[in-house]
């Protein structure tokens, strides 16, 4: 039986290609189970995230309405990282991130093809694959 995060990857492998493609400049952020027959897709774009957007969203992904309610969304303040772009956007900022194994807080240092590097409060840096990640998210400044 898979597990949430791999029915989350699976998800996500689906919708991301179907909706960037059918809605040009629109990026799939992240897909996050909310329960077993729900999910939430985070979405940006380059002009914005409105209410008409997610309902174009919501419509390319009619199908899924079948077996889940879906829910888009903007990314909001604590915006979800996944993807290499979405990390290299982040250098320097902090970001909390959970793998498969452990919970860590940082500074996003580096992103390459491959893996994140995060830099603990104690500088301490910790080199994570891509693949292993579960959620990560930006850290809201308080400016």
């Amino acid at each position: 039986m898979p597990t949430t995060f791999d029915k989350e990857r699976q998800l996500q492998e689906e919708i991301a290609p179907r909706v960037e493609h059918d809605l040009p400049g629109v990026d799939v952020l992240a897909v996050e189970l909310v329960s077993p027959s729900r999910f939430c897709v985070y979405i940006d774009h380059p002009e914005g995230v409105d209410h008409a957007l997610c309902e174009r969203v919501t419509d390319v992904l009619r199908d899924y309405l079948r077996e889940y309610g879906v829910e888009v969304s903007s990314p909001g303040l604590d915006r979800p990282l996944r993807r290499q772009q979405h990390f290299e956007a982040a250098l320097g900022r902090d970001v909390r991130l959970r793998t498969t194994g452990r919970k860590l807080r940082g500074e996003v240092r580096s992103a390459d093809e491959q893996t994140v590097t995060v830099a603990a409060s104690d500088g301490a840096e910790t080199e994570i694959p891509y693949h292993e990640i579960v959620r990560a998210n930006l850290i809201p400044t308080s400016e």
